[in-house]
């Protein structure tokens, strides 16, 4: 018996060491893969020096952004629906890739490619295309493709010495503006009121919860906005294609009868009407290419190089002369926020700390923002503030949006500089409180109760807005727009009269804000970077260093990895799905409305945050 057991005790520890055993070494070969896959995509990452004649491919497919967010619940949502996800290309990399591409002997042209494309705001797309004529200017050429273009592709597409495209294609011009959904009879049906508490007469959030159509205030700052920002979109377009003023809006005037000549072919429209200088084929568009010693190595293709690529082969800003640029992309929230959206908390910090870095001499906030919490926006402008206060230049560059909470953190700057079609104003205070009283009676649910004070159960959304309330909301949104026009106007050195009258909440164009004084010049990111080096007395070789929020180890990780990799191993982790952005960014366009009302009557909680918000929506 006592051998038995000593036989058995032995086997027990064997097999315990052989589990062990099996653990670590599964473990350690998952780790080995781990690397090896970091490693590849490192590698696959840092290729070598392009060879002469090599074409700069800039295939803009995906979204064109200031900062790109973090990637990993796109990667496994795009997975898990089976979709492409093109993913977010910065701008950074295409104003810095086309600038060193500019300057090397071994880059002899630059291609186009604009399917994919999908980018909002006008801003965006100048600096893109100034960085296309800058790399035009050194007399290296530009040709661009498409199967289709719509009127942004083609805005990038125009700047090209020649633009080609498929015989299966078109040029398509919509113009711009929307139709906006209105709720008051469906939520006054569901019995569901919205209390719309605002400070400005345009300021227009709101107006969809409380009416069936738009307010005249409301149509008449739509109007002249769209139209404004039309006409500089078709006149840049025009310009460039050297096409008489006006042909854009004749063209699409007479589109049934022109149309009708070419038998509904869209290309030969294009052709007939000088958009596109050839029709070519992919195939064709190789071969052409191919020529004048362009053939790779095998000669089934062009020699090339892609964004991607050539951007990873950029050498890292050093120097102790620094000129930090700080993105503040996204609705403004409260706390803390990742890169590619702004929370009051992280931009903040991410000032302080430039403010503290000895080698930082200068910081440019580059502002693509409609607006949000009016505490993280004051939030952010006081530490701007302080580092005006510290000697160091502040200098704002706004790029699509800088409007109501994104223009509140232009207050503390020593130049504000804005595309001639930036978004910006709505110099406005509201806020939004829905209630559900009115669905509890259709549904035959009471409340009652007893509370010590009036307001102890004040934010019951399945009771009345009670008057009180209602009046302290008012008084606090209202305290909130004298402050926004009384630090405007301390900014701005303008009486706190002359502010109210472009304010009540109205957005204005770049252009139309320089008459108003409510920037300082018309520029672009470049013109920032230039007026901060001068405040600064920097030298043009002056480093320019982009602060970003630190990401999660786990996200440094994956950003080494490729797509198919970094989302085999979210599903291989089990990240919660129903979270992410992306499902939230394919939501129905009504649901996506009706989030702000949805949110807090399903939680039962509401902040009663006034908000500096503009519902700002440009290209279609």
């Amino acid at each position: 018996m006592l051998s038995f057991l000593r036989f058995f005790g032995r086997l027990t520890l064997w097999l315990w060491r052989g589990l062990m055993g099996a653990g670590q070494l599964l473990l350690s070969l998952a780790m080995m893969t781990i690397v090896a896959l970091v490693g590849a995509g490192y590698l696959s990452n840092h290729p070598s020096a392009p060879k002469p004649k090599t074409t700069l491919v800039l295939d803009l497919s995906g979204h064109v952004v200031e900062q790109a967010a973090p990637r990993t619940g796109d990667l496994l949502s795009a997975s898990l629906l089976h979709q492409n996800d093109a993913g977010d290309i910065e701008l950074r990399d295409i104003r810095d890739t086309l600038e060193a591409a500019t300057k090397d002997p071994s880059i002899d042209r630059l291609l186009l490619k604009t399917d994919g494309m999908q980018v909002s705001g006008l801003a965006i797309l100048r600096e893109v295309a100034w960085s296309i004529d800058r790399f035009k200017a050194s007399g290296k050429p530009v040709i661009a493709w498409a199967d289709h273009y719509d009127q942004r592709q083609y805005y990038l597409a125009s700047h090209a010495n020649q633009i080609y495209l498929d015989p299966m294609g078109q040029v398509l011009f919509q113009g711009f503006g929307h139709y906006r959904n209105y709720y008051r009879d469906a939520l006054d049906h569901l019995g569901i009121t919205v209390n719309f508490i605002r400070v400005g007469t345009y300021k227009s959030f709101g107006e969809p919860y409380v009416a069936n159509g738009p307010s005249p205030a409301s149509q008449e700052a739509d109007e002249l906005l769209y139209h404004s920002l039309w006409s500089d979109f078709t006149h840049d377009i025009e310009a460039a294609r050297h096409q008489p003023a006006g042909t854009i809006d004749e063209q699409i005037d007479t589109l049934p009868q022109t149309m009708l000549a070419v038998h509904g072919n869209t290309a030969q429209l294009a052709l007939n009407q000088h958009w596109a200088d050839r029709l070519m084929t992919p195939q064709q568009l190789t071969d052409l290419l191919k020529k004048d010693g362009h053939a790779d190595s095998d000669g089934k293709d062009f020699r090339q190089i892609s964004l991607d690529e050539y951007a990873s082969r950029l050498p890292n800003p050093k120097g102790h002369d620094i000129i930090a640029v700080i993105v503040a992309s996204g609705e403004i929230h409260d706390g803390e926020a990742p890169a590619g959206a702004i929370g009051g908390v992280t931009t903040a910090s991410l000032i302080h700390d430039a403010r503290d870095n000895p080698d930082v001499k200068a910081v440019v906030l580059r502002v693509d923002s409609p607006g949000g919490s009016a505490h993280a926006s004051e939030l952010i402008r006081r530490e701007l503030a302080l580092t005006q206060n510290s000697g160091k230049p502040v200098i704002i560059s706004m790029g699509n949006l800088a409007a109501s909470g994104g223009y509140w953190l232009s207050l503390s700057a020593d130049e504000v500089i804005a595309d001639p079609d930036t978004v910006t104003g709505s110099i406005g205070v509201f806020a939004l409180v829905p209630t559900a009283d009115g669905l509890m009676n259709k549904t035959g649910i009471h409340t009652g109760g007893v509370t010590t004070t009036w307001l102890s159960d004040a934010d019951n959304l399945l009771r009345p807005l009670d008057p009180r309330l209602t009046q302290i909301l008012q008084s606090n949104v209202g305290h909130l727009y004298q402050d926004f026009v009384q630090r405007t106007a301390t900014s701005r050195h303008l009486s706190p009269n002359a502010v109210d009258a472009v304010a009540q909440g109205r957005v204005w164009t770049g252009r139309q804000a320089l008459d108003d004084h409510l920037i300082d010049k018309l520029g672009n990111f470049h013109d920032a970077l230039e007026q901060a080096r001068q405040r600064a007395h920097l030298d043009s070789q002056a480093a320019i260093l982009y602060v970003d929020p630190n990401p999660s180890p786990w996200q440094r990780w994956l950003n080494l990895l490729d797509q198919s990799t970094g989302t085999r191993l979210s599903l291989w982790f089990k990240f919660p799905v129903t979270s992410m952005p992306f499902f939230q960014q394919t939501l129905p366009p009504m649901v996506q409305d009706l989030s702000p009302l949805i949110t807090p009557l399903i939680t039962g909680q509401t902040s009663y945050t006034p908000l500096t918000h503009c519902l700002c929506r440009v290209l279609p």
